[in-house]
């Protein structure tokens, strides 16, 4: 009966593309598609290609995690899915063409392309920012969540003239070359980025810069235009997203993996003068319980006070996914008193506030943009960490 159920869902995935595909008429023939997979930088590389297009004259359209784009015309991202299915993907695309779009940027995510979402579309360009453990319990293992990305390019290369961009310092990034076969492959690595704009603060935003840049310079883009679109861009929403500067400053992020938490937790670290205080996002619920730990000691190495507190528990015990994060907090913090729990979100980040003083950094992780909370019974609370920090921080200057 399993290996029944197994073949009906492979054979449904497969099929709603094809379907797709056909009932919008194959649109990816008539707009340039460009893909963007990896574990962390998607939505903010898709973002900077977005604007760099649109800066050098293209009408580009996006779909990401958070947004979803056309010309002028902004949206969220309500699906729930980073890369929907259901059609979507083919009827957004035909969409960006009756809006006279002439480049379509997807991410591509490992759930997405397990369930076959990338076929039946003609990719020009698909890009690997790089890999860490992530979406392990979905996918069985990560060698099947790598497997999951490295089909992408498989696909692309099989059934498409694609040209493929793969970040150079990864250190998965030969089966993604290998993954190419013959195609043209184009390396980037930190030291192809540009100077970061304020808006893109931290080492780590160095790679999502250098795949934007050579992604448009492929495109036809003059580096002088790249140049200037970069230095321009205002940022995405919650990611790194500064909510206010004096006399705390406050600063929301996506981090949901480890590895992305170090890389916000360092930059912010060196880049505050007192201390950095962290409400730290928790961790979801009935999923990647393996990193709820790690999330703990990544905070712990570069934060003065950690607040751990609730995210998106859905129908698992918030309490059970918040004591697994504190587990992993050094015994430094534990016996200096100086890492608790608070519950209830709004009430972590108005403590955290209080214990800040001038000059001192709150930075608020694992919500970014989302817009909502995600609990038992399927029920959704309205929020956003942004809104309510940049509130706190006002009601207490």
């Amino acid at each position: 009966m399993r290996k029944f159920v197994s073949f009906f869902l492979s054979l449904y995935h497969r099929l709603l593309p094809l379907l797709g595909a056909i009932l919008y008429r194959f649109p990816s023939h008539r707009i340039r598609v460009i893909g963007v997979t990896g574990t962390k930088g998607k939505s903010t590389t898709l973002a900077l290609l977005f604007h760099i297009f649109e800066y050098a004259g293209h009408r580009p359209a996006l779909v990401s995690s958070t947004s979803v784009w056309m010309g002028k015309e902004r949206e969220r991202n309500m699906t729930g899915n980073s890369m929907p299915g259901r059609f979507f993907l083919q009827r957004f695309l035909r969409k960006a063409i009756k809006k006279g779009c002439d480049i379509a940027l997807v991410e591509v995510t490992s759930q997405g392309v397990a369930q076959f979402r990338h076929q039946w579309i003609d990719w020009n360009d698909v890009a690997f920012l790089g890999i860490h453990p992530e979406h392990i319990e979905a996918h069985g293992s990560f060698e099947a969540y790598m497997a999951a990305k490295v089909s992408f390019f498989s696909y692309a290369q099989a059934h498409t003239s694609a040209t493929f961009f793969v970040r150079a310092d990864d250190a998965h990034a030969d089966s993604f070359v290998n993954a190419a076969g013959k195609h043209e492959v184009i390396l980037f690595s930190q030291m192809d980025g540009l100077v970061a704009p304020p808006s893109l603060l931290g080492d780590f935003n160095q790679i999502n810069i250098a795949c934007a840049r050579r992604i448009a310079l492929h495109e036809g883009v003059e580096d002088v235009t790249i140049q200037e679109a970069v230095s321009s861009f205002k940022g995405l929403e919650g990611r790194m997203q500064v909510v206010c500067e004096s006399p705390v400053r406050g600063v929301v992020d996506y981090a949901h993996t480890p590895d992305s938490l170090r890389a916000v937790l360092s930059h912010l670290a060196s880049d505050t003068k007192g201390s950095l205080i962290c409400v730290l996002g928790s961790a979801g619920g009935g999923r990647d319980k393996w990193k709820r730990p790690h999330l703990g000691a990544a905070a712990s190495e570069y934060c003065d006070r950690i607040i751990v507190t609730n995210e998106d528990p859905y129908d698992e015990d918030p309490r059970a996914i918040m004591e697994a994060v504190y587990e992993g907090i050094s015994n430094h913090h534990k016996e200096a008193n100086t890492a608790e729990i608070i519950e209830e979100r709004e009430a972590a980040i108005i403590k955290a506030r209080l214990y800040a003083k001038e000059g001192d950094c709150i930075v608020c992780s694992g919500k970014g943009s989302e817009n909502s909370i995600h609990v038992a019974g399927g029920k959704v609370i309205p929020w956003s960490d942004a809104e309510v920090l940049s509130r706190v921080c006002e009601e207490n200057n």
